[in-house]
């Protein structure tokens, strides 16, 4: 065995340089953070060959002093921290002292900087980790590194690198990232002698605009929330904005971008009622704590962190955009789908025939400007145009169904005159306890025998401010599977099945909290299915773990399954449908501890089960208690899916697509 000898200071510089600078993007964060740590209120960027051939930054910030410029260059050399509590209690970006030694050991790195206080500023250069002798330089206040070729004396590290485009695109991600985090500082980036972008100092709300989008922006919800010494703020889509990618979500911790289990959970455990498992929210979250509660100092690259208490973090995360998601009510929040530019689309493609639309994006042969049918690429992000797919999903299909009689609709036309008649005095209108209750002083008009007959004939005049709730009342069915509804300056259209299966859902999960089980309702007569052998043993192995959920089976031999009691919720729903589909899902969890921990996915779907089905014929009051319930549900702007349960076509937008005023 060869005899121990100390490795040589520059071979010591390039190990390191393996694990902090893996890559351009890597050499960048850690020359902007020390311009971050130095005060900066301006940090100026150019890339040349996506930061391979050349990096040069430069900042304002407080500059190095001229007798420590040599020194920096050179490992553990730091002003961040002296002692082992200044370590735990460590507030700044970087403070290794490895950054900049390391890329002076894989590049020919020039550091130029000046004090407030210096005549002039002072430069030193390195190249394949050798120094020069610091010289005098002109310079503002403030620093400027330029390094170029990076790994040029390291042949195999650059055969590692990605084409030139590819490692631009992981800069200007990197740096994106850095100004997410620090909106008081101005950063600007040119790639090849172009601007590629300028950020001013702005607003939090103003540079998470600029660099995560404006439609996020649009369909986004505001956080702010705290817990003792820990303060969680920034902003959330609402779920029908969500992604199938994961390149919008966005943890700072401490302004510090991290890739941190503990939080990611905690955002998926939140988003979990509210969104389809293969899709994934978008989201900016700040989470400011004491330095001395979290570790920093687990990897050079500082992306990896270790909370003290993690659970506290979870916790707060968790509980913060459970409670904002669930104000995802039409009574709170708008939703998200924007019918205008879904309509927009339709109407702006003059030049296809019929003929050539696909039946996906206008079923049952409807026209393009028929208000049944909406493109297949939806948009969604706001009322502002943004543009964002929705978990996919398949389009419903209208079964054969009778139109309205004549009688019918002029019913229906009396109804809604009637619901915005304007009266002179309160006087006129006589409302019963039902109807206070469920309409909250907006009433519907007199039904009997579950047809409508309104009282008298009015003029149709739009409704008083503040007399209209936010879904407005009912008109009409569309197709057996919308509800057709007015506000006061709008017209909504509503996927009964999505809207409730929402509160189904909702109701459920309520008594299931309250009870501890859902109450049941037995069945005169059990309704028998053949079952499979899959579902016979299912039930077998977990028939008492189903009673909780109000579902009563019994084996009755010959592989004939009797279906005793169901939910009360769901009595009117297909029992042998609901009983298959309840097996199989208990069949996949398994254990009563797994059943626990699935138990929100096992309710999904027994409230799709007890949800309204397409073509089924609805009316008035069934129509608009449907409305009240879905204001006062919690998470009723979205399915279980994450998709929209409901979209608004403003007064305005339906002006531009008559061309009115035009």
């Amino acid at each position: 065995m060869k005899r121990i000898a100390a490795l040589p200071d520059h071979l010591v510089n390039q190990i390191a340089a393996g694990e902090v600078v893996e890559r351009p993007a890597n050499a960048l964060k850690e020359i902007v953070e020390n311009s971050i740590d130095a005060g900066a209120t301006a940090v100026e960027v150019e890339l040349s060959g996506g930061g391979i051939r050349q990096i040069r930054v430069s900042d304002n910030g407080s500059g190095i002093h001229a007798d420590d410029i040599a020194l920096a260059l050179h490992r553990h050399a730091t002003s961040k921290i002296q002692t082992l509590s200044d370590l735990e209690h460590v507030a700044s970006m970087g403070f290794r002292g490895e950054g900049l030694a390391s890329i002076a050991s894989v590049s020919r790195l020039t550091l130029t900087s000046r004090t407030p206080d210096s005549a002039h500023a002072n430069q030193v250069k390195a190249e394949d980790g050798k120094l020069s002798s610091p010289a005098a330089a002109a310079h503002p206040v403030g620093t400027t590194v330029e390094v170029a070729e990076l790994f040029f004396n390291t042949p195999a590290r650059r055969k590692f690198l990605k084409s030139e485009n590819t490692e631009y695109a992981h800069c200007a991600t990197m740096l994106e990232r850095l100004a997410l985090a620090h909106p008081y500082i101005a950063f600007s980036l040119k790639r090849d002698g172009k601007q590629v972008f300028k950020y001013p100092v702005q607003s939090q709300n103003e540079r998470i605009a600029a660099i995560v989008g404006q439609d996020f922006q649009t369909a986004s919800i505001e956080i702010d929330s705290g817990a003792g010494t820990m303060h969680l703020y920034g902003a959330i889509a609402k779920p029908t904005f969500a992604k199938g990618r994961a390149d919008k979500q966005y943890c700072f911790v401490n302004r510090r971008f991290v890739r941190d289990k503990v939080m990611l959970h905690a955002v998926k455990q939140a988003y979990r009622d509210v969104l389809h498992n293969a899709v994934t929210p978008s989201f900016v979250l700040f989470l400011d704590l004491p330095p001395e509660a979290v570790d920093v100092n687990v990897h050079p690259t500082k992306t990896e962190i270790r909370f003290r208490d993690s659970q506290a973090v979870h916790q707060l995360v968790f509980h913060t955009l459970d409670k904002a998601l669930a104000a995802t009510r039409a009574d709170q929040t708008e939703s998200v789908g924007n019918a205008g530019s879904i309509l927009g689309l339709a109407t702006q493609r003059p030049s296809e025939s019929p003929e050539n639309l696909s039946e996906t994006s206008f079923p049952h042969g409807s026209s393009p400007s028929g208000l049944q049918a909406a493109p297949q690429q939806q948009t969604f992000g706001g009322f502002g145009g943004a543009k964002s797919a929705p978990a996919p999903y398949s389009a419903a299909r209208a079964p054969a169904q009778r139109g309205l009689s004549l009688q019918e609709s002029r019913a229906a036309l009396d109804t809604y005159a009637e619901l915005y008649r304007r009266t002179e005095t309160d006087d006129d209108i006589e409302l019963s306890q039902f109807e206070q209750a469920r309409f909250g002083g907006n009433a519907p008009p007199a039904f009997s025998d579950g047809h409508q007959t309104a009282r008298d004939t009015g003029n149709g005049e739009a409704a008083q401010a503040g007399n209209s709730p936010p879904l407005g009342f009912a008109i009409a069915q569309l197709l057996g599977i919308y509800i057709l509804a007015q506000a006061e300056d709008s017209l909504l259209l509503i996927d009964m099945h999505a809207a409730a299966e929402r509160v189904n859902y909702e109701k459920m999960k309520a008594q299931r909290e309250k009870l501890g089980s859902l109450q049941s309702q037995r069945l005169l007569l059990p309704v028998t299915f053949q079952a499979s052998h899959e579902e016979t043993a299912a039930l077998a192995d977990h028939g008492e773990a189903l009673r909780p959920f109000g579902l009563e089976l019994s084996d009755m031999g010959g592989n004939t399954i009797a279906v005793r009691a169901v939910p009360a919720m769901l009595g009117k729903s297909d029992v042998a449908a609901l009983a298959r589909d309840m097996l199989r899902e208990i069949a996949q969890v398994g254990s009563s501890r797994a059943v626990e921990a699935r138990e929100n996915q096992i309710l999904s779907t027994m409230a799709c089960h007890g949800s309204i089905r397409a073509g089924r014929r609805l009316t008035l009051p069934e129509m608009n208690a449907l409305l009240r319930d879905m204001e006062n549900t919690p998470r009723s702007n979205q399915c279980n899916h994450g998709r929209p349960t409901w979209v608004k076509l403003t007064l305005k937008e339906l002006d531009a697509l008559f061309l009115r005023g035009q």
